[in-house]
């Protein structure tokens, strides 16, 4: 009785002291400049703002979820990780030739990668999606709106490319199964349809 009249005790002390941890970010949000706040949702909606970006980032996922482990987390982590670095370099002003080019091939690849269920070494596969990462990131770098949170934006645009990661790695998971190997390389064949057509845009 002793215990459980105890435990009671607790209980308000330990739901106040989970509320304020659930509150606490928010209170702070709220008092971040205007130009600090718009400069996260700025990056986290600028991945989704262009399909070219979407089917790419969304492959990656896909590809991984093909593969398997380690693949299957090494690409998610791998690919965020260089378009942060791309992103630096297209804050700091360094040019990158082809960016939008690369942008599109870097569909084209993976999804003929997903269609043709090609199985490189994880390490190989690290490195195909890293150096098309670096695109990635330059275009959202390059695309900072003055007097935004350069920090905030950089983190908006990882986390958003690691939710694409995400949903492309859940849609992959039907390649356990006979009929979504089948599903999963049609993905493929659409994301790289989809490159091809803004591969034509890029240099038409």
């Amino acid at each position: 009785m002793k215990t459980a009249i105890h435990a009671n005790a607790k209980s308000p002390v330990s739901t106040a002291a989970l509320l304020a941890a659930l509150i606490w970010p928010l209170a702070a949000w709220a008092h971040v400049e205007s130009g600090q706040a718009g400069g996260f949702v700025s990056g986290l909606s600028h991945p989704v703002s262009g399909m070219d970006h979407v089917l790419a980032m969304v492959a990656v996922g896909l590809w991984g979820a093909q593969l398997g482990a380690p693949a299957l987390w090494l690409l998610p982590v791998a690919f965020p990780m260089m378009m942060a670095f791309g992103g630096l370099l297209g804050l700091l002003g360094a040019p990158l030739p082809g960016v939008e080019i690369g942008i599109a091939v870097s569909a084209v690849v993976l999804g003929g990668l997903i269609l043709a269920e090609i199985r490189l070494p994880p390490v190989i596969a690290v490195v195909v999606v890293a150096c098309f990462a670096i695109f990635h990131g330059h275009a959202h770098g390059t695309e900072l709106e003055q007097g935004q949170n350069a920090m905030l934006y950089s983190l908006g645009f990882v986390i958003a490319t690691g939710l694409l990661h995400g949903v492309g790695i859940t849609i992959g998971l039907i390649h356990r199964w006979g009929v979504g190997r089948v599903i999963l390389r049609g993905a493929g064949g659409l994301v790289m349809a989809g490159g091809l057509y803004f591969l034509w845009a890029a240099v038409a």
